[in-house]
């Protein structure tokens, strides 16, 4: 017995995975590394959140929740800019848990952000397809319902085909190479960031300073309930990481690349904050679309339009971002053999476009034709798991002879920000409701029935003389 659950807690030889992953090829900078992240942070949110939790939450001190949400989220970025510089590896969080706790640990971080990945990505698909028709519709076209909408076939809908058409162009966008991929994400988030600074300055000119009056309606504890809430606008810096493998100088550029994420999010976010608030009284923003209804009350429509296409780019960039790390996470997996070998594999460009092909599918057919209202949160579980392990991890990675000698990025206040920002994370997770936690025991005791039924069996730490 013993024996056994040494083995389910052997750890990865960081040489196998640097040896394994240099097959990768090596062109991202950290230019494209911020790209991505905002690409992924950035989505419909910043033109959403600023304005309801403004409103029921925090007021005008929604500025402040930002700021607070953004110091919590900063101690998790660099916890994962150090994984990142002395680890250089694809994967993400479950390679880092395979490397510093174990394989059952990695296997379950892994189970984890397939978790967020697919429901984040399949959730935005819908919802980029809802907004798509309606965007057309000012145009005068007219997408037929039963074509964008949940699979009811009894009442004449069959499914969201535009959340299967998207999810598949940006999918064969990445099958083509990352350079071109990433090329065109960075116009997109490019446009994207243009779009917000737009409403900043057109709504700089609206501004009553009276409407910050008073500045914190529901007190400082109100600014703490929305900075809970916005916490989670901030998730995704951490796909970042599983670019690691294709960068170039990645000591140097992941860092930049995660905590330049963070910095500039927070200046988008803090900005859109204080001239939402400062155009319209905070009591009057609890609506569904607050930044397009701000603008609307001071006569500019034109630029409401202009937000709507800002919406599209923002879900278009997070969905590239996110299928582009779904599919590393998948590779990596079936690397290790716990998953089928063939997920593990490259193409001639350096492109697993196996584990690519199979998440695509998975994808499209959740954004399709299943309907996520009541499953979204399970993102949020993932996702503050993950951190949770990366940042206490930092302590044995610290420990780990193989990289005594990283010269790249490192946490400061070592060990004390580590596990600051790992009790934050537990703290985070006991504000989840209930019906997260059952729904996310289920989908992790399933991942264990794989894994042992599997993973084990397969795995190249129980087989090493069973690689292809």
């Amino acid at each position: 017995m013993s024996s056994f659950v040494s083995r389910l807690f052997r750890r990865e030889k960081v040489d196998r995975y640097l040896e394994t992953d240099k097959k990768f090829v090596k062109t991202m900078s950290a230019v494209d590394l911020i790209s991505l992240g905002i690409g992924a942070v950035i989505g419909t949110g910043i033109f959403i959140l600023p304005g309801t939790v403004a409103a029921t939450k925090a007021g005008p001190g929604i500025i402040l929740s930002f700021v607070l949400a953004a110091v919590v989220c900063s101690t998790a970025a660099m916890c994962y800019a150090e994984f990142a510089s002395a680890l250089p590896v694809a994967g993400s969080a479950y390679s880092y848990g395979n490397l510093v706790y174990g394989e059952i640990i990695g296997w379950i971080l892994g189970w984890a952000l397939i978790l967020e990945y697919v429901l984040a990505v399949a959730a935005v698909s819908s919802a980029w397809g809802a907004y798509f028709k309606s965007f057309m519709s000012g145009f005068g076209v007219d997408i037929p319902a039963s074509i964008v909408g949940p699979l009811d076939i009894a009442h004449g809908s069959y499914g969201n085909w535009i959340a299967i058409i998207i999810v598949l162009i940006i999918s064969s966008m990445l099958a083509h190479g990352v350079k071109s991929s990433v090329r065109l994400n960075n116009i997109i988030v490019f446009v994207k960031i243009a779009i917000i600074l737009l409403f900043v300055v057109v709504g700089a000119f609206f501004i009553k300073p009276g409407n910050w009056h008073p500045f914190m309606p529901f007190g400082f504890h109100g600014v703490l309930a929305g900075s809970s809430a916005v916490f989670f606008a901030y998730l995704g810096f951490d796909a970042v990481s599983s670019s690691a493998a294709e960068v170039k100088n990645p000591k140097k550029n992941m860092p930049i690349g995660i905590i330049g994420t963070l910095i500039i999010a927070t200046l988008l976010y803090v900005l859109v904050a204080i001239v939402l608030t400062g155009m319209i009284s905070y009591t009057k923003l609890n609506v569904a679309d607050p930044v397009s209804f701000a603008l609307q009350v001071v006569h500019q429509n034109w630029a409401a339009g202009i937000i709507a296409l800002g919406a599209l780019a923002g879900m278009f960039t997070m969905m590239v971002t996110m299928i582009y790390s779904s599919s590393r996470l998948i590779y990596s997996v079936g690397r290790d053999g716990l998953l089928p070998k063939f997920l593990g594999k490259l193409d001639r460009r350096g492109n697993p476009i196996n584990s690519l092909r199979t998440i695509t599918v998975v994808i499209a057919v959740m954004g399709g034709f299943v309907p996520l209202d009541q499953l979204t949160n399970l993102v949020n579980i993932g996702t503050l798991i993950a951190f949770l392990f990366v940042s206490f991890g930092i302590i044995p990675l610290r420990h780990n002879k193989e990289i005594e000698n990283n010269q790249g990025f490192q946490v400061p206040w070592y060990p004390v920000l580590p596990v600051i920002s790992g009790l934050l994370c537990m703290f985070m997770l006991t504000q989840l409701q209930a019906e997260t936690w059952i729904a996310s025991g289920i989908w992790f005791l399933f991942g264990l029935i794989l894994y042992f039924s599997y993973g084990v069996r397969h795995s190249r730490l129980n087989n090493p003389d069973n690689v292809e």
